[in-house]
Protein backbone atom coordinates (compact mmCIF):
# COMPACT_ATOMS: atom_id res chain seq x y z
CA UNK A 1 0.00 0.00 0.00
CA UNK A 2 0.89 3.67 0.13
CA UNK A 3 3.42 5.10 2.61
CA UNK A 4 0.67 7.36 3.97
CA UNK A 5 -2.84 6.60 5.12
CA UNK A 6 -4.37 9.19 2.77
CA UNK A 7 -7.71 10.73 3.69
CA UNK A 8 -10.63 11.17 1.31
CA UNK A 9 -9.17 14.56 0.27
CA UNK A 10 -6.43 12.71 -1.64
CA UNK A 11 -7.98 9.36 -2.59
CA UNK A 12 -11.54 10.33 -3.48
CA UNK A 13 -14.58 8.80 -1.79
CA UNK A 14 -17.22 9.63 0.79
CA UNK A 15 -17.02 10.23 4.54
CA UNK A 16 -20.20 10.15 6.62
CA UNK A 17 -20.27 11.13 10.29
CA UNK A 18 -23.30 9.58 11.99
CA UNK A 19 -24.67 10.17 15.47
CA UNK A 20 -26.26 6.89 16.58
CA UNK A 21 -28.17 8.34 19.52
CA UNK A 22 -26.70 5.66 21.82
CA UNK A 23 -23.32 4.01 22.55
CA UNK A 24 -21.88 2.51 19.38
CA UNK A 25 -20.86 -1.11 18.93
CA UNK A 26 -18.35 -0.66 16.09
CA UNK A 27 -18.08 -4.40 15.33
CA UNK A 28 -21.85 -4.74 14.92
CA UNK A 29 -22.07 -1.63 12.72
CA UNK A 30 -19.28 -3.00 10.49
CA UNK A 31 -21.11 -6.31 10.02
CA UNK A 32 -24.35 -4.54 9.19
CA UNK A 33 -22.68 -2.25 6.63
CA UNK A 34 -21.23 -5.26 4.79
CA UNK A 35 -24.82 -6.05 3.76
CA UNK A 36 -25.05 -2.81 1.72
CA UNK A 37 -22.98 -4.47 -1.02
CA UNK A 38 -20.53 -1.53 -1.08
CA UNK A 39 -16.93 -2.79 -0.82
CA UNK A 40 -14.10 -1.31 1.25
CA UNK A 41 -16.22 0.42 3.90
CA UNK A 42 -14.33 1.28 7.11
CA UNK A 43 -15.92 2.34 10.41
CA UNK A 44 -14.31 4.04 13.40
CA UNK A 45 -15.55 5.71 16.55
CA UNK A 46 -15.35 9.48 16.39
CA UNK A 47 -15.12 11.80 19.36
CA UNK A 48 -18.06 10.96 21.61
CA UNK A 49 -19.23 7.36 22.22
CA UNK A 50 -22.32 7.91 20.09
CA UNK A 51 -20.58 9.17 16.93
CA UNK A 52 -19.07 7.01 14.21
CA UNK A 53 -17.18 7.84 11.03
CA UNK A 54 -17.95 5.74 7.97
CA UNK A 55 -15.45 5.93 5.08
CA UNK A 56 -16.45 4.62 1.68
CA UNK A 57 -13.90 4.54 -1.19
CA UNK A 58 -14.89 5.86 -4.62
CA UNK A 59 -17.46 3.33 -5.94
CA UNK A 60 -19.17 5.34 -8.69
CA UNK A 61 -22.39 5.98 -6.73
CA UNK A 62 -23.93 9.34 -5.94
CA UNK A 63 -23.16 10.57 -2.36
CA UNK A 64 -26.92 10.74 -1.59
CA UNK A 65 -27.38 7.09 -2.64
CA UNK A 66 -24.46 6.02 -0.41
CA UNK A 67 -25.82 8.10 2.48
CA UNK A 68 -29.33 6.63 2.14
CA UNK A 69 -28.09 3.03 1.91
CA UNK A 70 -25.80 3.48 4.91
CA UNK A 71 -28.47 5.12 7.06
CA UNK A 72 -31.09 2.57 6.03
CA UNK A 73 -28.92 -0.33 7.27
CA UNK A 74 -27.79 1.43 10.48
CA UNK A 75 -31.25 2.68 11.48
CA UNK A 76 -32.52 -0.92 11.82
CA UNK A 77 -30.41 -1.21 15.00
CA UNK A 78 -30.15 2.47 15.85
CA UNK A 79 -33.53 4.07 15.04
CA UNK A 80 -32.47 7.54 16.18
CA UNK A 81 -29.31 7.58 14.01
CA UNK A 82 -28.79 10.77 11.99
CA UNK A 83 -26.15 12.03 9.58
CA UNK A 84 -24.11 14.87 11.09
CA UNK A 85 -21.66 15.44 8.22
CA UNK A 86 -21.23 14.21 4.66
CA UNK A 87 -18.09 14.85 2.60
CA UNK A 88 -17.48 13.65 -0.93
CA UNK A 89 -14.41 14.03 -3.17
CA UNK A 90 -14.11 12.63 -6.71
CA UNK A 91 -11.02 10.50 -7.49
CA UNK A 92 -9.75 12.96 -10.14
CA UNK A 93 -10.02 15.89 -7.70
CA UNK A 94 -8.26 13.78 -5.03
CA UNK A 95 -5.23 13.02 -7.20
CA UNK A 96 -5.10 16.66 -8.40
CA UNK A 97 -5.08 17.89 -4.80
CA UNK A 98 -2.23 15.50 -3.97
CA UNK A 99 -0.15 16.87 -6.87
CA UNK A 100 -0.92 20.49 -6.01
CA UNK A 101 -0.08 19.96 -2.33
CA UNK A 102 3.35 18.58 -3.20
CA UNK A 103 3.88 21.50 -5.60
CA UNK A 104 2.95 23.99 -2.83
CA UNK A 105 5.56 22.45 -0.48
CA UNK A 106 8.32 22.45 -3.12
CA UNK A 107 7.58 26.01 -4.32
CA UNK A 108 7.50 27.39 -0.76
CA UNK A 109 10.95 25.83 -0.08
CA UNK A 110 12.38 27.26 -3.34
CA UNK A 111 10.97 30.72 -2.52
CA UNK A 112 12.56 30.57 0.97
CA UNK A 113 15.92 29.47 -0.51
CA UNK A 114 15.87 32.41 -2.96
CA UNK A 115 14.82 34.93 -0.30
CA UNK A 116 17.41 33.89 2.32
CA UNK A 117 20.10 33.50 -0.35
CA UNK A 118 19.40 37.08 -1.46
CA UNK A 119 18.84 38.57 2.03
CA UNK A 120 21.85 36.85 3.64
CA UNK A 121 24.10 34.51 1.65
CA UNK A 122 23.56 31.32 -0.33
CA UNK A 123 25.08 29.13 2.42
CA UNK A 124 22.43 30.39 4.84
CA UNK A 125 19.68 29.61 2.34
CA UNK A 126 20.89 26.00 2.05
CA UNK A 127 21.06 25.67 5.86
CA UNK A 128 17.47 26.92 6.20
CA UNK A 129 16.19 24.53 3.50
CA UNK A 130 17.94 21.49 5.05
CA UNK A 131 16.30 22.39 8.41
CA UNK A 132 12.87 22.78 6.78
CA UNK A 133 13.14 19.47 4.91
CA UNK A 134 14.06 17.86 8.24
CA UNK A 135 10.98 19.40 9.95
CA UNK A 136 8.64 18.22 7.19
CA UNK A 137 10.17 14.71 7.09
CA UNK A 138 9.84 14.22 10.87
CA UNK A 139 6.14 15.16 10.86
CA UNK A 140 5.43 13.08 7.73
CA UNK A 141 7.38 10.16 9.26
CA UNK A 142 5.17 10.15 12.37
CA UNK A 143 2.01 10.15 10.23
CA UNK A 144 3.42 7.34 8.06
CA UNK A 145 4.65 5.11 10.93
CA UNK A 146 1.46 5.37 13.00
CA UNK A 147 -0.81 5.25 9.90
CA UNK A 148 -2.55 8.48 10.95
CA UNK A 149 -4.84 10.03 8.39
CA UNK A 150 -2.96 12.31 5.99
CA UNK A 151 -5.21 14.93 4.39
CA UNK A 152 -5.30 18.62 3.39
CA UNK A 153 -5.26 19.68 7.05
CA UNK A 154 -1.82 18.11 7.44
CA UNK A 155 -0.54 19.98 4.35
CA UNK A 156 -1.85 23.21 5.94
CA UNK A 157 -0.03 22.30 9.18
CA UNK A 158 3.21 21.55 7.27
CA UNK A 159 3.09 24.92 5.48
CA UNK A 160 2.45 26.63 8.85
CA UNK A 161 5.45 24.80 10.35
CA UNK A 162 7.67 25.80 7.38
CA UNK A 163 6.74 29.45 7.90
CA UNK A 164 7.19 29.29 11.67
CA UNK A 165 10.51 27.41 11.54
CA UNK A 166 12.05 29.71 8.93
CA UNK A 167 11.12 32.71 11.12
CA UNK A 168 13.16 31.18 13.97
CA UNK A 169 16.06 30.48 11.62
CA UNK A 170 16.09 34.04 10.23
CA UNK A 171 16.32 35.51 13.76
CA UNK A 172 19.50 33.46 14.39
CA UNK A 173 20.94 34.21 10.95
CA UNK A 174 20.35 37.93 11.40
CA UNK A 175 22.28 37.90 14.68
CA UNK A 176 25.12 35.90 13.04
CA UNK A 177 25.33 38.50 10.27
CA UNK A 178 25.47 41.35 12.83
CA UNK A 179 28.16 39.57 14.84
CA UNK A 180 30.27 38.75 11.77
CA UNK A 181 30.72 42.52 11.24
CA UNK A 182 31.05 43.23 15.01
CA UNK A 183 33.82 40.70 15.79
CA UNK A 184 37.19 40.34 14.11
CA UNK A 185 37.09 37.02 12.26
CA UNK A 186 40.89 36.79 12.26
CA UNK A 187 40.92 36.67 16.07
CA UNK A 188 37.62 34.85 16.75
CA UNK A 189 36.77 31.76 14.64
CA UNK A 190 33.41 31.73 12.80
CA UNK A 191 32.24 28.75 14.95
CA UNK A 192 32.55 30.90 18.07
CA UNK A 193 30.74 33.82 16.45
CA UNK A 194 27.87 31.46 15.50
CA UNK A 195 27.77 30.07 19.06
CA UNK A 196 27.63 33.59 20.52
CA UNK A 197 24.78 34.44 18.11
CA UNK A 198 22.76 31.32 19.05
CA UNK A 199 23.27 32.06 22.79
CA UNK A 200 22.12 35.66 22.35
CA UNK A 201 18.92 34.64 20.54
CA UNK A 202 18.22 31.51 22.66
CA UNK A 203 15.88 33.25 25.14
CA UNK A 204 13.74 34.72 22.40
CA UNK A 205 13.63 31.42 20.46
CA UNK A 206 12.65 29.29 23.47
CA UNK A 207 10.06 31.72 24.89
CA UNK A 208 8.35 32.23 21.49
CA UNK A 209 8.30 28.47 20.85
CA UNK A 210 6.88 27.73 24.30
CA UNK A 211 4.02 30.18 23.72
CA UNK A 212 3.23 28.58 20.34
CA UNK A 213 3.53 25.11 21.90
CA UNK A 214 0.98 26.00 24.60
CA UNK A 215 -1.52 26.91 21.87
CA UNK A 216 -0.70 23.77 19.82
CA UNK A 217 -1.04 21.42 22.81
CA UNK A 218 -4.28 23.14 23.86
CA UNK A 219 -5.71 22.49 20.38
CA UNK A 220 -4.54 18.89 20.61
CA UNK A 221 -6.11 18.24 24.04
CA UNK A 222 -9.21 20.45 23.92
CA UNK A 223 -9.94 20.51 20.18
CA UNK A 224 -12.43 18.10 18.61
CA UNK A 225 -11.59 15.10 16.40
CA UNK A 226 -11.85 17.11 13.18
CA UNK A 227 -8.80 19.29 13.97
CA UNK A 228 -6.82 16.65 15.91
CA UNK A 229 -4.60 15.77 12.92
CA UNK A 230 -3.71 19.42 12.33
CA UNK A 231 -3.03 19.98 16.06
CA UNK A 232 -0.76 16.91 16.29
CA UNK A 233 1.25 17.91 13.20
CA UNK A 234 1.50 21.48 14.50
CA UNK A 235 2.66 20.36 17.98
CA UNK A 236 5.37 18.03 16.63
CA UNK A 237 6.38 20.63 14.02
CA UNK A 238 6.78 23.38 16.63
CA UNK A 239 9.18 21.21 18.66
CA UNK A 240 11.28 19.99 15.70
CA UNK A 241 11.17 23.43 14.02
CA UNK A 242 12.68 25.04 17.12
CA UNK A 243 15.62 22.69 17.52
CA UNK A 244 16.30 22.43 13.78
CA UNK A 245 16.85 26.20 13.58
CA UNK A 246 19.60 25.89 16.22
CA UNK A 247 21.09 22.45 15.61
CA UNK A 248 20.63 21.96 11.85
CA UNK A 249 20.28 25.29 9.99
CA UNK A 250 23.32 26.96 11.58
CA UNK A 251 25.75 23.96 11.50
CA UNK A 252 24.87 23.30 7.82
CA UNK A 253 25.65 26.95 6.98
CA UNK A 254 28.94 26.60 8.93
CA UNK A 255 29.94 23.43 7.06
CA UNK A 256 29.25 25.06 3.68
CA UNK A 257 31.35 28.07 4.75
CA UNK A 258 34.24 25.74 5.77
CA UNK A 259 34.07 23.92 2.43
CA UNK A 260 34.00 27.28 0.59
CA UNK A 261 37.07 28.49 2.53
CA UNK A 262 39.01 25.31 1.75
CA UNK A 263 38.04 25.69 -1.90
CA UNK A 264 39.13 29.36 -1.94
CA UNK A 265 42.52 28.43 -0.43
Amino acid sequence: GSVFNYGVDFTGGTVIQINLGEKADIGEVRKKLETTGIKGITVQSFGKDMDILVRIPEVGLQPKVIENRTLEVISKDYPSAKVVRLENVGPKVGSELRGKSLKAMVLSCIAILIYIGWRFQFKFGVGAIVALIHDVLVVCGIFAVFRLEFDLQIIAALLTIVGYSVNDTIIIYDRIRENLTKYDQNKIPIEKIMNISISETMNRTVITSLLVLIVAVSLLILGNEIIRGFALAFTVGTIVGTYSSIYIATPVALEIEKIARRYRK
